[in-house]
């Protein structure tokens, strides 16, 4: 293991994971609302907001995929340091992290069973910005609508089609983050 896989992560565990789940939670909660968040420097290409995510939501119980430049020993030591995550192919990741090319097929990720749809995978999308424009969003969580950067349309209209089944998704920009959970609808502009 590299020696930098041992840095880059919080400073104050307790404190920071608990002001970071909390992020997590309210971004997913409420689809669209862009947050920042802190404390997590790990390798590139990880953003810090995707980085924060990886601290908070995985363990060694957590199989991820990396996708993509995101496949890198750089990284794979700094989860195993930090999480304890296995890397694992794309059909049995629980979680997801990659660009959107990268990530691509998205079908070839878990999408719940209809006796479990909570078996499905979230797929952390890094991208280069993320900004309030963009498609229409509503659904749970979005008084009235609101508007969210996506890097295409299509699969998440798709993938809306499958509810209760279907991906989640968290986008990530350098600090920033938002969710995009499956009940979401995703509307072209």
């Amino acid at each position: 293991m590299r020696p930098e896989a041992l840095t880059g992560g919080f400073a104050a565990p307790p404190t920071d994971a608990a002001r970071a789940f909390r992020a997590v939670l309210d971004v997913l909660a409420r689809p669209g609302v862009i947050a920042e968040v802190t404390g997590a420097l790990p390798p590139a290409p990880l953003s810090p907001a995707a980085g924060v995510l990886a601290l908070v939501l995985l363990d060694g119980t957590t199989p991820v995929h990396l996708a993509g430049a995101h496949d890198c020993p750089e990284l794979r030591d700094w989860l195993a340091f930090h999480t304890g995550a296995p890397v694992v192919g794309a059909a049995e990741a629980a979680f997801a992290f990659g660009s959107w090319q990268a990530l691509q097929p998205v079908s070839r990720f878990a999408t719940g069973t209809p006796e479990y749809p909570d078996r499905a995978a979230t797929l952390v999308i890094e991208m280069a910005a993320l900004s309030a424009e963009g498609p229409r969003l509503t659904g749970p969580g979005i008084a009235g609508a609101t508007r969210l950067s996506l890097p295409e349309t299509a699969a998440f209209r798709a993938n809306r089609a499958l509810f209760p089944l279907g991906f989640d998704a968290f986008l990530t920009g350098g600090p920033r983050i938002a969710g995009l959970p499956r009940s979401t609808i995703v509307e072209d502009n």
